[in-house]
């Protein structure tokens, strides 16, 4: 069978309270025997935290302020981030990034908390993990004042110019169940840009792959995503999961 990285599953959240157990046992019957864990913010760290511990051998957290997550008290949020960095071994700093389609009155506190921790990535030399919805060109304004971090630009929403653009600066592009949707764009995306440069993510309990759209997410849908992937680019299941195994594995030296 082949081995799998979910590069961002949401594990922790709520949704999986009354099953997390059998959803970890799914995924680990379907060869995803990794999963990474982006952070949101300090009301939910702990959760994710606890998580990892129970699967230690599986599971690894990422710290950041999730661009959502950015309110009035932005900097005692980013103050947290910089303490557990100093205090615990992280793999990479994220979810971090920008996110202006729900409100953008808080944009330039979305863009300082950012930057902030693009900062402290690059000063741990640690990847990033990077959401960009409705504001991929300022991700990238952001991304060039930090020359050297790399990461992965995750559910990616840009077109295969950004996609280019992202891989010369040493960006992984994330892939999900978005590239499964009725003409979804990223699926040409994947197409132009090739395996090399991508890794596999679900961001469960959202954006559900075909044909469960609708339903709760969950990594042991991984495969899904792969095989698609697979007959998109005419490539072997078997080649797609390692090649992609292999770039998260080594973006997060885990």
């Amino acid at each position: 069978m082949s081995s799998f990285v979910d590069t961002h599953g949401h594990l922790y959240a709520e949704e999986f309270d009354s099953d997390r157990d059998e959803v970890v046992a799914r995924a680990l019957a379907q060869g995803v025997e990794t999963i990474i864990l982006p952070d949101i913010d300090s009301s939910t760290r702990e959760r994710m935290y606890k998580l990892e511990a129970e699967y230690k051998d599986n599971m690894y957290a990422l710290i950041g302020v999730h661009p959502t997550s950015i309110k009035e008290d932005y900097k005692q949020e980013i103050r947290l981030v910089e303490k557990e960095l100093l205090q615990r071994n992280f793999i990479g700093v994220g979810e971090i990034g920008l996110d202006y389609y729900w409100d953008t009155s808080m944009r330039d506190e979305q863009i300082y908390s950012f930057e902030y921790q693009l900062g402290l990535a690059q000063d741990l030399h640690l990847p990033v993990v990077i959401h960009s919805r409705k504001s991929i060109d300022d991700i990238f304004i952001s991304l060039k004042r930090f020359s050297g971090v790399q990461g992965i630009l995750h559910c990616f929403p840009g077109d295969t110019n950004h996609a280019k653009r992202a891989i010369d600066m040493g960006f992984k592009i994330g892939v999900g169940g978005v590239v499964t949707f009725k003409n979804a764009k990223l699926a040409e995306v994947v197409k132009e840009i090739g395996v090399e440069n991508i890794v596999l993510e679900t961001d469960a309990p959202y954006l559900t792959p075909a044909p469960h759209r609708g339903k709760r997410n969950e990594s042991s849908y991984i495969p899904i995503i792969g095989n698609f992937i697979a007959e998109l680019t005419e490539q072997p299941i078997e080649q797609v999961a390692q090649i992609t195994t292999n770039n998260a594995k080594s973006l997060f030296k885990i």
